[in-house]
């Protein structure tokens, strides 16, 4: 019996009319291409959003970190991706790790692990790392990488990497991923500078325990002396200044009565309440110093502090003005010249009975002298090299009967170098311009102090502030 073929017959669905399954038409097919790039599109924007609202919220850039990898994974379409950073010494370590394969993330940690144990550090130029990098991987894996730039100076290295030979590194790809290299690199910078601002905090705060406890170093009263009155202010420059003054009783029996106060560097005083205070008066010679160290801040606040504490014990000893001044330098040479810096110190001792002034200076500025019943201005100045300079040196001493009216103005070269903004310096003779101006007026100490500083503050303009630390005292024999 002859076989008959038997022919297969495709099943086709019920439709009602049979007609077969169109084709796609090219516009639908753009349309879908249109709407599938868009929600790329928008799963990039989505993702580098987050990234933004991460770098905005992050208080912990090693919580921001770990999402570097994964974020530029995923906006490159790539297998995975490795943030590498460079410590500032040179030394390279492997940051974060995002694969979407187990086996790839290993592969990569061992061909950095590696080619970091095995280069000699520091690390010559980040090219390097990329090509040894890849030369461990193979050629099966594509892998590109990004600088993380600070400043010019390259930080670390984003890669991207992928086993699909039909990946392309393309233009959009590469901006998408500086782009978040560049991320990177503004969280690492934002965690250097809130450290930075940490540190200065600490500092500042160290600053003003130091300014503070200079300020209660600095006589807060001037003294009631038997035939004187006193008057002195300190206005430094910075928190912590480098100026010195200072009343030391020189003997260990004084009395010490009630003191007036002494106008200070940030408040004046009231007049009236100064009158009525009691007006006993402590007996015994007071030594009536002041001094600059050269240069300004925390290492001069530091040096005066020393030189107050090593002229108050040197005062004790009752010696002459000069030798009070060469013990002194002798005491102090070694420690200021290691420290390069100096000392300029006038030194003075008032005797009550006598009404007699000894005096010594150290290289400081002359003191001004009024005389009030002849009408004229001295300065008290007697040969002498600065603190710290030579172990050696030897100081001359003179001295001054006080007649009543008499006044002494002791200042410090911040007050004649202070400068105008067109750089003009108030100089010597302006303040001694003023200060006879308000000596032949009769005026009090207080009243001499504040016409002084109102007269510098006037030259110096509103909107400029002190260079120079800028210190008076003024001695008036009743």
């Amino acid at each position: 019996m002859d076989s008959i073929p038997v022919v297969s017959v495709p099943i086709q669905p019920d439709r009602p009319d049979s007609s077969p399954i169109p084709e796609p038409t090219p516009v639908f097919a753009l349309k879908a291409l249109v709407a599938r790039l868009h929600r790329e599109q928008n799963k990039t924007q989505d993702l580098l959003s987050s990234l933004g609202f991460a770098l905005r919220s992050f208080n912990n850039l090693n919580q921001f970190l770990e999402l570097i990898p994964l974020v530029a994974s995923r906006v490159t379409d790539a297998e995975g991706a490795s943030l590498v950073l460079f410590k500032p010494d040179g030394q390279v370590r492997l940051q974060r790790l995002h694969c979407q394969e187990g086996q790839s993330c290993v592969n990569l940690r061992k061909a950095i692990d590696a080619v970091i144990r095995d280069q000699p550090q520091p690390l010559p130029i980040s090219g390097d790392l990329d090509r040894r990098v890849a030369d461990y991987l193979g050629q099966n894996i594509q892998l590109h990488g990004t600088p993380i730039s600070i400043r010019n100076e390259e930080r670390g290295r984003l890669y991207v990497f992928s086993h699909d030979p039909k990946y392309t590194w393309s233009d959009a790809r590469r901006k998408l991923v500086q782009l978040v290299a560049d991320q990177t690199a503004v969280a690492i910078v934002n965690d250097e500078l809130a450290a930075e601002l940490r540190q200065k905090q600490r500092l500042d705060r160290e600053l003003e325990i130091g300014a503070e406890i200079q300020l209660r170093l600095l006589p807060s009263q001037c003294p009631q002396i038997e035939g004187i009155q006193l008057a002195a202010r300190c206005q430094t420059a910075n928190r912590v200044g480098g100026d010195y003054y200072d009343f030391i009783p020189t003997s260990h029996n004084l009395v010490r009565s009630r003191n007036l106060p002494a106008t200070s560097t940030h408040s004046d005083p009231d007049p009236a309440s100064s009158s009525e205070l009691p007006m006993e008066a402590a007996q015994g010679r007071w030594g009536i110093t002041i001094g600059d160290v050269m240069g300004k801040g925390v290492p001069a606040g530091l040096i005066m502090t020393l030189t107050r504490g090593m002229l108050r014990s040197e005062a004790l000893n009752q010696h002459s003005p000069a030798r009070i001044l060469k013990h002194l330098n002798r005491a102090m040479y070694a420690d200021l010249e290691n420290s390069h810096r100096f000392v300029t110190l006038f030194y003075s001792e008032y005797n009550p009975e006598t009404h007699q002034l000894a005096y010594s200076n150290a290289a400081h500025t002359p003191p001004l002298l009024w005389k009030a019943q002849r009408q004229e201005m001295l300065r008290l100045d007697t040969w002498g090299m600065l603190v710290g300079l030579d172990a050696e040196t030897e100081y001359e001493e003179d001295s001054v009967i006080l007649e009543a009216g008499d006044t002494i103005l002791y200042y410090t070269d911040g007050f004649t170098e202070a400068s105008n903004p067109k750089g003009d310096r108030f100089d010597e003779d302006n303040l001694i311009a003023a200060f006879e101006s308000t000596c032949r007026r009769q005026a009090d100490p207080n009243d001499i102090l504040n016409s002084l500083f109102d007269a510098v503050w006037d030259f110096i303009g509103p909107h400029k502030s002190n260079d120079d630390d800028m210190t008076l005292v003024v001695l008036q024999k009743r």
